[in-house]
């Protein structure tokens, strides 16, 4: 229709008086390449954006799920037509012999094209230099000075063209031809770690979405165990006739290839799952892969299953219902700091080897703040003799310290209730029996006035 990208809107009127505009949104854009993308895992789980409107595919190992290359890209085109996206594709060696193809190859007229293996170099010989993606100045100096294809290019000596049009373009050259390797940024870290099932027909029954989840965990957990490795994330994903992906994940403690185990950790999840008109592709993931030998330590298993083993099924079940951030387990950290002291791990994971310090002794509970107390003491640097707490009244029958801890200086934390300034801590017990651990921060006689904190509370 004789329209291009940046002309104005007054003139692609005049060559298309029925044309339709809108306000352009790049936001909006973006969404759509990224779900578009997405629903391409079911043709590679290696994809990456390219620009604004293209998509990279690493295909390599995956197009015999189709029939060969030509089949898979004839597929991926005629389900992008049926939704009304125009699209042109190519296959090629490299990503860059494949980007010019799908944008300049010569076979205009047509989709696809596919570039016979080691071939790149006489399909490319004959497309413009602006298939090389250089930047705006090269693609304009090079046909002024009479180079208009590439097979020009190629015939000029190396160093002269780096010189006078910079490194980029002989390493575009270089990544086109295969002699230079290219980096993609893959919206999906690509996994080896990966399988699909397909469908001659759609489904959507829960009873058949159920099915499916230990069908497909069996096909990655069988491989997972035919080399010795075991997964701690899996993610499996329906993809709806509509192209729309929706995804169920299980996480475990520890690595494991059960797929009884992970489908039953699944399940509880499909009533989130929309099946529209209907699934026609599942995908599962498997993630955090570490090497899992198969160890039983007895003839009988059960009752040679270690605590851990026994543990594991209960916070698997934990982690996928109250989520992975809110199951750990607490573990000494070397901080003389008491809110420092302490760090968050794994459940199941192994052991620090580091202990605290059996002389100093801590509460069962530590606040994660400090909280304020009015405290009397008979003299500036004694234990209270009582304090209050919330608007309650404790009077203390015993007490033990103080224990000094002052500031991490190399931190430079200087707030009202962190440890910028000196702490001198009390545990004390009230009459009730109840013990407390708290503390007095700053000194007598140095013009800032001390003030009592309670931190926490013993058994």
């Amino acid at each position: 229709m004789g329209l291009r990208p940046g002309q104005k809107a007054a003139d692609a009127m005049a060559l298309a008086p029925d044309l339709v505009t809108a306000d352009h949104d790049p936001e909006a854009d973006r969404a759509a390449l990224e779900a578009l993308s997405d629903w391409c895992v079911r043709f590679s789980p290696a994809v990456a954006l390219d620009g604004t409107d293209g998509l990279f595919l690493d295909i390599t190992g995956t197009d015999h799920l189709w029939g060969g290359e030509a089949a898979m890209m004839a597929d991926l085109l005629a389900r992008l037509a049926r939704w009304g996206v125009p699209a042109r594709a190519a296959i090629a060696d490299t990503p860059g012999a494949a980007w010019a193809l799908a944008r300049f190859g010569p076979r205009f007229g047509e989709a696809g094209e596919i570039a016979p293996p080691a071939g790149q170099r006489d399909r490319l010989a004959d497309l413009p230099v602006a298939a090389l993606r250089l930047d705006a100045t090269a693609t304009a100096q090079l046909p002024r000075l009479g180079l208009f294809r590439i097979e020009q290019i190629l015939g000029l000596p190396r160093a002269q063209l780096a010189k006078r049009f910079g490194l980029n373009l002989t390493l575009r050259l270089d990544q086109a031809l295969g002699a230079a390797g290219e980096a993609l940024v893959y919206r999906r870290p690509a996994s080896p770690w990966f399988d699909r099932l397909a469908f001659a027909e759609p489904i959507s029954a829960p009873d058949d979405l159920a099915r499916v989840v230990g069908d497909v965990t069996a096909l990655i957990c069988k491989r997972l165990e035919a080399e010795g490795q075991g997964a701690r994330r899996f993610e499996v994903v329906f993809h709806r006739l509509d192209g729309k992906g929706m995804a169920v994940r299980a996480g475990l403690a520890r690595p494991g290839r059960d797929a009884a185990r992970l489908t039953r950790l699944m399940i509880p999840k499909l009533d989130v799952i929309d099946p529209g008109f209907g699934i026609e592709v599942v995908t599962v993931f498997a993630a955090d892969v570490e090497p899992l030998s198969a160890v039983q330590a007895r003839l009988d298993a059960e009752a040679g299953a270690g605590l851990d083993e026994t543990l594991a099924p209960l916070v698997d079940r934990l982690i996928n219902r109250l989520g992975e951030d809110r199951v750990w387990r607490a573990d000494p950290y070397e901080s003389h700091v008491p809110e420092r002291s302490v760090i968050r791990r794994a459940p199941l994971a192994a052991p620090s080897g580091q202990t605290w310090d059996p002389e100093r002794p801590r509460p069962v509970r530590l606040f994660k703040r400090p909280e304020p107390i009015t405290a009397m003491a008979k003299l500036p640097d004694d234990p209270p003799v009582q304090f209050q707490w919330r608007g309650r009244s404790h009077r203390v029958r015993r007490a033990e310290g103080p224990e000094r801890i002052g500031q991490e200086w190399w931190r430079g934390d200087f707030d009202d209730t962190g440890p910028g300034r000196i702490r001198d801590y009390y545990r004390v017990e009230d009459e009730a029996g109840g013990r407390f651990w708290i503390f007095r921060q700053g000194l007598f006689g140095t013009g800032d006035e001390p003030k009592w904190w309670l931190h926490g509370l013993f058994g």
